[in-house]
C-alpha cells in the first residue's frame, strides 16, 4: 500500500455527546463549540447527538420544529464549512408540508448539504411499569435509505431506533458503507439493556465501524437519556465510549483494519445468495 493510500485509509472520528437543554440558541451554540473542539483535534467526520437542538418528546417536538433551512440547519452548515469536516448533524425536529419528521442533516466540508435522513422506524414503544412512548403521536417516519460519500469511505445514517433493524445495516453495507453513523437518544430501560448489544450486532454482522451519538444524561428532563456514545470496531469491540456526561469521544478509523477483518472472516463471499438476500423496495 503506498504512503498516500495508508494515510487515506485512516481518519479521526468525534462523537459529541452534548449536554441539551430548553433553550435552543444555547444548544446551537454549544454544538458549534464542541464541533470546533473536535475538529482542533483532528476529526474529519463529526456527529451530534438525536435531537441535539431540542429537549426530546412528543409534546416537544412541534413547539421547537423547524423548516429546512432554517436557524438549525444554518448553524450546521457554518460549522462544517469553517471546520472543514464532514458533520453529522444529529437530528432534528423538522416541519414540512404540515408534517414533523425526526430529521438528520449531513454537510460537507464545504458547507453544503450532502444528505437528509428521516427517521424510518418511529419509537413505539410499551414496555409496561417501565416506559411508554409513542413517536407517531406527532411525528412520520422517512421512507429512504440515506448513504453519502466521504474523501475516506462510504457512510451509513439512520436514527436511534433504526439501530434495531438489521435489515437496514444490512442494505448500507451491501451499498460499500464502512462506517454507520447512528445519532440515537436511548433511555434508561432500554440503554443499560440493549445500547451496547446493538452496537456491536451491527458491527459484527456487517464488519463494518459503528458510531452512536447520545445526548448527555439529564437526571430532571421528563425523558431521560442513557448518554454512553460509543464507537465499535468490525471486529465488535468497543474502542471508544462516554459516560453519562457530557463528552466528546474520539476514534481513529481504520479501513485497512476494516479490510483485514473481512479477509481473515469473508462472511460477505461466503453468504448464500441463493438461499437467502435482504433487497430495499425502496431506494428513496
Amino acid at each position: 500500500m503506498s504512503t498516500l493510500a495508508r494515510a487515506m485509509s485512516k481518519f479521526r472520528l468525534a462523537v459529541l455527546q452534548l449536554q441539551v437543554t430548553g433553550v435552543k440558541t444555547d444548544n446551537l451554540s454549544r454544538a458549534r463549540r464542541l464541533i470546533k473542539e473536535a475538529a482542533g483535534q483532528g476529526s474529519k467526520v463529526v456527529v451530534l447527538p438525536e435531537c441535539f437542538n431540542s429537549p426530546y418528546g412528543t409534546s416537544f417536538f412541534p413547539e421547537y420544529a423547524e423548516r429546512i433551512p432554517g436557524e438549525s440547519s444554518q448553524m450546521l452548515a457554518e460549522a462544517a464549512k469553517e471546520n472543514q469536516v464532514y458533520l453529522v448533524g444529529g437530528s432534528i425536529p423538522e416541519e414540512d408540508g404540515g408534517k414533523l419528521y425526526n430529521s438528520c442533516l449531513v454537510f460537507g466540508p464545504d458547507g453544503q448539504l450532502m444528505l437528509k435522513h428521516r427517521k424510518i422506524h418511529l419509537f413505539d414503544i410499551d414496555v409496561p411499569g417501565k416506559i411508554r412512548f409513542q413517536e407517531s403521536e406527532t411525528l412520520s417516519p422517512g421512507s429512504s435509505l440515506s448513504v453519502f460519500e466521504t474523501s475516506f469511505c462510504k457512510v451509513g445514517v439512520g436514527i436511534c431506533y433504526d439501530i434495531r433493524f438489521a435489515e437496514l445495516a444490512q442494505l448500507y453495507s451491501k451499498k460499500g458503507c464502512q462506517l454507520l453513523v447512528y445519532p440515537g437518544a436511548f433511555n434508561m430501560t432500554t440503554g443499560p439493556a440493549h445500547w451496547e448489544l446493538l452496537q456491536r450486532g451491527r458491527a459484527l454482522d456487517n464488519q463494518v465501524y459503528v458510531a452512536t451519538a447520545s445526548p448527555a444524561r439529564d437526571e430532571t428532563a421528563s425523558y431521560v437519556a442513557w448518554g454512553h456514545s460509543t464507537v465499535v470496531n468490525p471486529w465488535g469491540e468497543v474502542i471508544s465510549k462516554a459516560g453519562s456526561e457530557e463528552a466528546v469521544v474520539y476514534a481513529d478509523i481504520d479501513l485497512q483494519y476494516l479490510a483485514d477483518v473481512r479477509q481473515q472472516i469473508p462472511i460477505t463471499a461466503q453468504r448464500r445468495d441463493d438461499i437467502y438476500s435482504v433487497h430495499a423496495v425502496q431506494e428513496g
